[in-house]
């Protein structure tokens, strides 16, 4: 723009002096108008969260690459982060009941994506909730409910979401309010989300009776499972629930390892800071692990980790994980908070004991 005036101005027998006059002002208007543009288009970051209040979800992109949502859909009885993953593209979370499948066992379809809750909070079973429980049955379960969005940070090393949300009886009584920061993290192979979750006790003691069913849960894509000779139930081509006599263990290939090198299905009900589930999809290796934190109740946690896909820590349910020889009960009173802190580590490589180790022993710190 600025040289096609200085041609115009030259060709027209202005000057010098009054030419140069217009060209620095041409230019310092160049300058302004770069720098606005500046202002009003930052570059973007590396992690970046988009809100879409009508999708009632928060979509989760690292470098341009979908990691994970957080959706609160009114067809689920609680909020969750899905899918899952891996940053070479693959998702490891079972699609039932969100998605149309094929290959996928249709048990448990209160087991979506990763969730929190717990089998016994006064009585209440929000474990197990889903559309499938008949009305009829429905007081005897609890409803997780998202309230707010309350701030959403972006950034090159790491973005945050902080959301509430209301653990409800089925009287619409408010037993605990739930506030939750996700940090997600994510750089080359290994993506990481921490779940950061205050619990508030509301207007009455709540009890956490010791439960099975708790309280950090994984459901897995089929590959991601533990190979197996039972019968079950699973999507057919047609995505029609089909029971199935003899399994395909194709392609499956999971296997839990703790860190005290415990294997298999023998994670569970042992303690343990850590669970990595590994396989490999294709040529992908794969590690789905997550982390206890030594702040935590119950620290070290028992692990709910079942060869069917089912991936949970379990901290408060050490009377059933023990056979009776502990218990522990905990219990909220009114007002009173406890805030229970998990890393989920997503890698696209496997991940070894010390590695593990340490990450554990940083994220507690």
């Amino acid at each position: 723009m600025c040289s096609t005036i200085f041609s115009k101005l030259k060709g027209a027998g202005i000057s010098l002096m009054a030419v140069a006059m217009v060209m620095g002002s041409c230019k310092d208007g160049a300058k302004k108008e770069a720098s606005t543009m500046s202002e009003a288009e930052p570059a973007s970051k590396r992690i970046q969260l988009v809100s879409n209040e009508a999708d009632r979800s928060v979509d989760v992109m690292i470098d341009g690459k979908h990691f994970t949502s957080y959706i609160y859909p009114k067809n689920i009885k609680k909020p969750v982060l899905y899918p899952l993953i891996t940053p070479q593209g693959t998702k490891i979370t079972r699609k039932f009941p969100l998605e149309p499948s094929v290959g996928e066992r249709v048990d448990h379809p209160h087991h979506v994506g990763v969730w929190f809750n717990y089998g016994d909070v006064n009585g209440l079973d929000f474990w197990n909730n889903s559309d499938s429980i008949k009305v009829a049955d429905r007081d005897g379960y609890g409803t997780i409910m998202h309230k707010s969005i309350d701030n959403i940070t972006e950034g090159d090393d790491e973005a945050s979401l902080d959301v509430t949300m209301d653990w409800v009886a089925p009287d619409g009584k408010v037993l605990l309010k739930e506030n939750t920061t996700f940090v997600f993290k994510g750089e080359g192979d290994v993506y990481s989300i921490d779940r950061i979750t205050k619990l508030t006790a509301q207007d009455e003691k709540v009890l956490f009776k010791d439960n099975k069913e708790g309280m950090l849960g994984i459901r897995t894509t089929r590959e991601l499972e533990h190979p197996s000779d039972k019968p079950g139930v699973f999507t057919d081509a047609n995505g029609i629930a089909t029971k199935v006599e003899k399994l395909d263990n194709d392609g499956v290939n999971g296997n839990y390892l703790n860190a005290e090198g415990i294997e298999g299905e023998d994670t569970w009900a042992k303690r343990s800071n850590w669970v990595n589930l590994r396989s490999k999809i294709g040529d992908e290796h794969i590690s789905l692990v997550i982390l206890d934190n030594k702040s935590n109740v119950g620290y070290p946690t028992y692990w709910h980790s079942r060869g069917y896909g089912l991936f949970a820590a379990n901290p408060l349910g050490q009377a059933v994980f023990s056979d009776g020889k502990e218990e522990l009960n905990f219990e909220l009173d009114k007002g009173e908070s406890t805030t229970f802190k998990h890393r989920i580590i997503v890698a696209s490589k496997n991940l070894d004991k010390a590695d593990l180790d340490g990450r554990f022993e940083a994220f507690s710190e």
